[in-house]
Formats: C-alpha cells, sequence, structure tokens
C-alpha cells in the first residue's frame, strides 16, 4: 500500500467510529476518545466495548502527547519578564519584589530608578500602576493582597499560601496553594510539589508531586525542571534526565548546569551537550543584566550597610 493510500486510510477511519465503523454524518456525530484523542466513537456503549483493544495504544499515545509538552523548550522561565523594562527577570526572587497593589512582579533596577525619581515626594507610589501608598498606614498592603485574591489573582493567592505557610498555617497554606495552581501558577504548583516532597501539609505522594513538578516545569519552572530531573534520574532514565537538566540549565538554572557538568565527568553526560547548555545558560544569565540593575543593587547595599551602621 503506497504512503498516498495510508494517508487516505487514515483520514477514512479518523472519522469512522473505532467499534462499529459507522462514519460521522448529518445526524451521527462523532466524538474523540478523551484521553488520546487519536479515535472516534458514535456512542458511550461503542467506547466501552472497544475498550479493551484500545487501552494499551490510548495509555502509549497519552505518554507521547505528555512527553510532547514536557519535553518542549519554553520561551522563557516562569516569571517572563519585568514588565517596565520588559528585560527577564532573574531567577533570583529578592532582585524583584511583588507589588500588593497590582501583584506585578518588577525588577530591582525599575523600582530604584523609581523611587530616586520620586525623591522628595509625599507617598511611594508603584511603578508599574501608580497607585501611593500611603507611609503611615501599617495595613495598606493586607488590604490591597486581600482584593487581588478576592479577583482571583493567581499571584496574590499563592504570595498569601507562602505567608500562612511561614506562620504555621499550613491547612490555609495549601488550600490557597491549590487554588493558585488551578489557576495555572507556576510558583504554586511547585510548591505543592515539594510539599508533596517532604510531607509538609500534606501526607507525602509520589505521584502527585511528580505531577505537580511536571506541571510547573512546563511554564517554565526551572527549579521544577530539575527537581523531575532528577526523579527521572533516580528511576534509571537518565536519557530523560539528562534533557529537563539541559532544559532547566537553558532557563538560567545554576544546579542544572552543576548537575549536567558533574554528569559528564561520571561519563554519563556527552560533553557537547554540556557545551550547547552552557553557552545558552550564559545567555540566560546575561540577558537578565543591564546598567540601570547593577546600578539598583550597588544602591540598596549600600542602604542596607547604612541601615547596619545607624
Amino acid at each position: 500500500m503506497s504512503t498516498d493510500d495510508l494517508e487516505e486510510t487514515a483520514s477514512t477511519t479518523s472519522w469512522c467510529c473505532a467499534s462499529c465503523g459507522i462514519c460521522e454524518v448529518d445526524d451521527i456525530k462523532l466524538k474523540k476518545c478523551a484521553a488520546c484523542k487519536s479515535i472516534r466513537y458514535c456512542s458511550v456503549t461503542c467506547q466501552r466495548e472497544h475498550r479493551p483493544q484500545h487501552k494499551a495504544e490510548c495509555k502509549k499515545r497519552v505518554a507521547e502527547l505528555r512527553d510532547e509538552i514536557l519535553f518542549r523548550q519554553p520561551e522563557s522561565s516562569h516569571l517572563g519578564d519585568c514588565p517596565i523594562c520588559l528585560l527577564p527577570l532573574s531567577l533570583d526572587v529578592q532582585k524583584s519584589p511583588m507589588q500588593s497593589c497590582c501583584s506585578k512582579v518588577i525588577c530591582n533596577g525599575c523600582m530604584v530608578a523609581s523611587i530616586l525619581h520620586n525623591k522628595g515626594g509625599k507617598n511611594y507610589a508603584c511603578p508599574f500602576c501608580r497607585h501611593e501608598y500611603s507611609k503611615d498606614d501599617k495595613t495598606e498592603t493586607d488590604v490591597n493582597v486581600m482584593k487581588r485574591i478576592e479577583a482571583n489573582d493567581p499571584v496574590a493567592i499563592r504570595e498569601s499560601a507562602i505567608r500562612h505557610g511561614k506562620s504555621g498555617d499550613l491547612g490555609t497554606a495549601m488550600e490557597y496553594f491549590k487554588k493558585a495552581a488551578a489557576l495555572g501558577d507556576a510558583e504554586a504548583h511547585y510548591q505543592l510539589g515539594m510539599s508533596y516532597t517532604i510531607g509538609r501539609g500534606v501526607e507525602r505522594n509520589a505521584k502527585k508531586e511528580k505531577y505537580h513538578m511536571e506541571e510547573a516545569a512546563i511554564v517554565g519552572h526551572p527549579a521544577a525542571r530539575d527537581a523531575v530531573g532528577v526523579m527521572e534520574m533516580r528511576m534509571g532514565n537518565e536519557d530523560r534526565a539528562v534533557k529537563h537538566f539541559i532544559i532547566a540549565a537553558t532557563l538560567g538554572h545554576d544546579g542544572a548546569m552543576d548537575g549536567l557538568r558533574q554528569g559528564h565527568a561520571l561519563g554519563r553526560v556527552r560533553k557537547e551537550d554540556v557545551d550547547i547548555a552552557l553557552g545558552a545558560y550564559q545567555a540566560a544569565v546575561d540577558a537578565t543584566k543591564s546598567p540601570q540593575r547593577d546600578l539598583a543593587e550597588k544602591y540598596l547595599a549600600e542602604f542596607e550597610e547604612f541601615h547596619e551602621m545607624s
């Protein structure tokens, strides 16, 4: 059978019920298998009858589809770019504070530039939304965060979860993490993965740990990607582990880059893979730097030193 014949047959069968063979017409609508999306059925009855024949192939195809998503190289880390200078945010979260008024994460470079520009002003204003904070209102930040939570802002929900966790309220923390994760927040998925790893606030669960780490990795969370690589390495899946480490390294993750170097020293990682990852790693790190951010770091270091001396 020729390639054209095979394509024609596949096209035809995709519009026919995999169980009874009836084809889709105006009054008969076929529905795809919800899991693999590769075959169609005319009814739930036909799907149940065909399940024993389709189960193995369905499971295989679902795994293939998952891997296609999982091993896709993200364009950037889950943090994205600073909304003001539009440069990639550093993976060091201390260099990019969140604004409670709008939940935007802004780099220190833009933060300090705004502070210096507003020097002498009555109140501090958010560099992004220009919301003015009162120097005398100690509860304003909490009020702003609550407003963002009520608006279903995943960043605010996740940050609130972190605060509840630090205060020992693990039940509320897990509730908020799950809510933020359901809204697509990568850091919330990562925090849930860590919780299921160590059993903090929940029972340890390897399956849920892997799921949440993978969900975070898919949207560019390098630490989660590195964690998935470690899991794969422990299971003996070295090729898969190396792929994860390379992706994490290209996003600027120090641990993943170190892991690749160690893997090469042990003869488990090819030198060309290390070299390619190193070039991408350095490019990712360099992309987060700018003269404005360098000046901000110097300014903040001097400011901290002044307060320590006073």
